[in-house]
């Protein structure tokens, strides 16, 4: 057992894996150990070390929302909740849906659109939330470091107009660089959009929209 464990470590770090699970395994009559079922997950910015695994890939096992989101340099992975999520920063990500849960929803996707949340990226971000029909509202929390608040708040006002109409309510939560002024910009746009700058603010009205669909 001591070797099977360190060639099954052996094959983990050699391939890049993130994941190599072994079960179940036996010992058959003859006193050999087997691995009867195997799972494994590689790491995707190393599979340019492993061609031959690369090779395996069969895209049409993907999720075509994802495969598409990819296309566009977003970050999603689909989930099966009711609220969709866009923010900036994998970190944001899972505070915002706890923030969700804690809301009485339920995290609809993992979305992140980076760091550079101009108005194309937002608007193929909504284009690709609202393909989900389960979306009862978005929340957007982005926190602007490298990228201005306004240009955000900017970027989903010019997205919402692009796209027309959008029957689902979207919340947006905008702190850090000129944080005040785009809660301006989205305040002032006319749109059903809701802003809030403090995380508390962004779920309690998410609290409230899912209570008035209710």
């Amino acid at each position: 057992m001591t070797k099977f464990v360190a060639q099954v470590y052996k094959a983990f770090v050699d391939t890049d894996a993130t994941l190599l699970e072994i079960n179940p395994v036996l010992i058959n009559g003859y006193g050999e150990i087997v691995a009867v079922d195997c799972k494994a997950s590689m790491d995707e910015n190393a599979l340019y070390r492993h061609k031959d695994i690369e090779a395996m890939h069969d895209p049409n096992e993907d999720d075509a929302t994802e495969l598409e989101a990819k296309e566009f340099g977003l970050n999603y992975v689909n989930l099966d909740g009711n609220v969709g999520c866009m923010v900036n920063g994998a970190g944001l990500a899972m505070a915002t849906m706890d923030i969700i849960k804690l809301s009485g929803g339920s995290p609809a996707n993992f979305l992140d659109v980076g760091g550079t949340a101009d108005a194309k990226r937002v608007e193929n971000a909504f284009r690709i939330i609202l393909k989900d029909p389960n979306v009862e509202a978005i929340l957007i929390n982005i926190f602007g470091g490298i990228v201005r608040c306004d240009r955000v708040a900017q970027g989903v006002v010019d997205a919402y107009n692009n796209i027309g109409n959008i029957k689902v309510p979207i919340i947006v939560r905008l702190q850090g660089t000129n944080a005040d002024l785009a809660k301006k910009i989205i305040d002032e746009s006319g749109l059903e959009v809701k802003s809030a700058i403090l995380l508390q603010e962004a779920a309690e009205l998410v609290t409230e929209v899912l209570q008035h669909k209710s």
